[in-house]
């Protein structure tokens, strides 16, 4: 571990971000992250000699709950170049979830998103940065801040009809979601699972234009197939982008939709009971043999995906056909 920065040092390197108030109280450093609720604005956190100066804490980004805070993650600035930093210090959660009768026991794991951080450096569908230990042994994790907007945020704000979007837009769009989905594949390839694959956590970056997969540290328990969570978190984004948004029977019901008559229990997603996975009945341009691939993702399945491969293999014929 590389010797850590003075006091009077780390002043100096942060004193252009701080404001005026702030100049005149002493500076907070933590080389201990244990407490993440004491590490705040203002603050600088010291890992192995490298220093950060905390600003913000993130907030959640989906399913309306757009103004919780996590406190755990923290935006920062590295104070040797001034670049955005995401820190995530450690927390640990647990939670339950039940998908097509099978339980996965779900858990936040800081090591498993560290050993993914560095088995993917570099590649262009995942989020970069590195991890180092803090003096009580947190794996803090620290990572390059990617401008862009989420995958869900872009495509909500699209002002198209959803024929217009299917055949201008999508196509574009699933291949380059056939690209995250090949990133997926090499993390289940080296025994890897993403564990919470979500239409937010891919990030479009502004620089390039890549779809890039976010925050690797769930972790599950699994009885049946080990990548089963993954597959049906790939799904849930197939499905949204296909119906250009989820399709809801509350909506649907809103419009007097005709195809409300037309729907049954088996044309619904298999988490989101409310949701229409069998948009064929909505959008009659859908080609069959993707709205096969989507079905495969409905309580009426008769069988769901094993592999990220049987899954590609499908979305790349129907691009083919």
């Amino acid at each position: 571990m590389a010797t850590s920065i003075s006091h009077d040092r780390l002043r100096e390197m942060a004193s252009p971000w701080l404001l005026a108030s702030q100049d005149s109280r002493p500076l907070r450093i933590h080389r201990d992250t244990t407490e993440f609720f004491s590490v705040e604005y203002g603050d600088v956190v010291d890992l192995g000699g490298i220093p950060y100066l905390i600003r913000n804490n993130a907030k959640e980004g989906r399913f309306g709950l757009d103004d919780e805070v996590k406190h755990w993650v923290k935006l920062a600035i590295d104070l040797r170049d001034g670049s955005r930093k995401v820190i995530k210090l450690v927390f640990h959660e647990k939670f339950k979830a039940h998908i097509g009768g099978i339980e996965f026991e779900c858990f936040r794991s800081p090591r498993k998103e560290a050993r993914i951080l560095d088995l993917v450096a570099g590649k262009k569908n995942f989020m970069h940065g590195y991890w180092e230990k803090d003096e009580k042994q947190n794996v803090v994790r620290v990572l390059d801040f990617i401008y862009g907007p989420p995958l869900s945020n872009y495509i909500q704000n699209l002002k198209l009809d959803h024929q217009t979007y299917f055949f201008d837009q999508f196509p574009n769009i699933l291949d380059q979601f056939i690209e995250c989905i090949c990133g997926i594949q090499f993390l289940h390839n080296h025994g890897e699972k993403h564990g919470d694959i979500r239409r937010d956590h891919i990030l479009i970056d502004r620089e390039n234009g890549h779809y890039r997969w976010i925050d690797f540290d769930f972790n599950y328990r699994h009885r049946e197939n080990i990548f089963g969570y993954d597959l049906f978190g790939l799904g849930n984004v197939l499905v949204f982008l296909a119906g250009m948004g989820d399709v809801l029977l509350q909506d649907l019901s809103l419009k007097d939709h005709p195809a409300l008559n037309a729907l049954n229990e088996e044309d619904l997603n298999i988490v989101f009971h409310n949701r229409v996975v069998n948009l064929k009945k909505i959008y009659p341009y859908i080609p069959h043999a993707l709205n096969q691939i989507l079905l495969h993702f409905s309580k009426g399945a008769n069988r769901f995906y094993e592999t990220t491969g049987q899954l590609l293999d499908d979305l790349r014929d129907f691009r083919n056909g």
